[in-house]
């Protein structure tokens, strides 16, 4: 009882010096700085990260570009082509697809078909 009696007395009295709550802030504060700073590199790291993959992304971008320009050229150069422009164009979502027939010709109402969620 003695021993818990003592400890109580000497957080009080650290508790009421100024010292010792200065040294817990100043030590707080540290903490935070070197953690702010740690943050702060990562995330300069991957900015840089980031525009690296933004020009590479710009790059393949125009390079798929250029390679889909390609593709037409050869369908429309060729007498007969192995993929028609036609389909090329509805492959890349530049012409409208023809829809696929599922042998089922009844009218719908416009509605869409009700999503089912399963959990």
């Amino acid at each position: 009882m003695e021993l818990a009696t003592k400890a109580i007395e000497l957080a009080s009295k650290a508790a009421n010096n100024n010292t010792v709550i200065n040294v817990f802030l100043m030590s707080a504060f540290a903490g935070l700085t070197i953690r702010s700073w740690n943050q702060q590199t990562q995330i300069e790291t991957l900015q840089s990260h980031k525009d690296a993959l933004v020009k590479s992304n710009k790059s393949m971008r125009q390079t798929i570009w250029d390679w889909k320009q390609k593709l037409y050229a050869d369908a429309e150069a060729d007498k007969k082509p192995i993929v028609p422009l036609s389909k090329l164009k509805s492959i890349y979502g530049e012409a409208p697809a023809v829809p696929q027939s599922d042998g089922n010709t009844e009218k719908k109402d416009g509605k869409a078909p009700a999503t089912k969620i399963m959990i």
